[in-house]
């Protein structure tokens, strides 16, 4: 994509309602960021915080156990459900190291995001790459038609020089784009919600919503329930204005309930509860 080609995103930035969804969210993230706690313990907040995320994550990928479930446990390999919740800890771990490559190479962030989400437990030859003629992906919390092989590549293609050449939209909306383009296409035979999910992070610690990966957008797309989440990847799917919106609105009000849980863990931080 050239520098004068027309930005594809900026016109979602102006549909109804989307400007006051990206003004709550950027006021909920200011709040937290203003907490006393985060002058002094910040790390200690982003660490809550991933585990909080590894944990929504799992949860919408069917894998929904409680938090202290989640902190005990340390084999992560014996039944789906436990790992599935380790490929979600993986993939909350290594994103934090793969924000310098994103915008150089998205596409190689995402192999490197499903490698570290198979983690020995995929066949190695399906693992880390883009699904080919007559592979199927396994994601069953999304219903819709999948994408042969052909359009996957064409359109992670597209999604590459959309993040490589960069917008004017706000953080949420390119998050929240990059976030429905790979559930929609589901690239990979496996962990697509989780790989899905991790790149909408990456999209807004490395855009500077939240630099220090302290408001977990997975906590609130798991707090806002499946069905949920669901419905409002069909407005995605339907590319229509008020779908697209709808979608947007979904992941900002995710982030808002993120922030509502590191600004409680603040909060437990401060009387010395946790």
């Amino acid at each position: 994509m050239s520098t004068n080609a027309p930005d594809p995103l900026a016109a979602l930035g102006t549909l109804p309602g989307v400007g006051d969804t990206v003004d709550s969210v950027r006021k909920a993230v200011d709040r937290v960021y203003g907490h006393r706690v985060m002058r002094r313990r910040s790390n200690e907040v982003a660490s809550e915080a991933a585990l909080r995320g590894a944990r929504g994550s799992a949860a919408l990928a069917g894998a929904d156990w409680a938090l202290e479930e989640v902190r005990r446990r340390s084999d992560f390999g014996a039944e789906d459900e436990a790992r599935t919740v380790g490929a979600a800890l993986r993939l909350t771990a290594e994103s934090g190291q793969l924000l310098s490559i994103w915008r150089q190479s998205p596409l190689r962030v995402l192999a490197r995001l499903h490698l570290v989400a198979a983690g020995g437990a995929a066949q190695d030859e399906v693992v880390g790459r883009p699904r080919i003629e007559d592979e199927k992906a396994d994601e069953p919390l999304i219903a819709a038609p999948l994408p042969d092989a052909d359009e996957v590549a064409a359109r992670l293609d597209g999604l590459s020089e959309l993040v490589i050449a960069g917008s004017s939209a706000p953080a949420l909306v390119m998050a929240a784009v990059v976030h429905g383009e790979l559930l929609a296409l589901r690239p990979f035979t496996s962990y697509n919600g989780l790989v899905a999910r991790a790149a909408e992070r990456i999209v807004l610690v490395g855009s500077g919503l939240d630099p220090k990966s302290i408001c977990p957008a997975e906590v609130g797309h798991a707090e806002l329930g499946r069905a949920g989440y669901a419905a409002a990847f069909d407005g995605y799917l339907s590319g229509t204005p008020e779908g697209m919106a709808a979608w947007i609105a979904h992941c900002g009000r995710a982030v808002e309930l993120g922030v509502r849980e590191s600004t409680a863990v603040c909060e437990a931080l401060q009387r010395g509860a946790a």
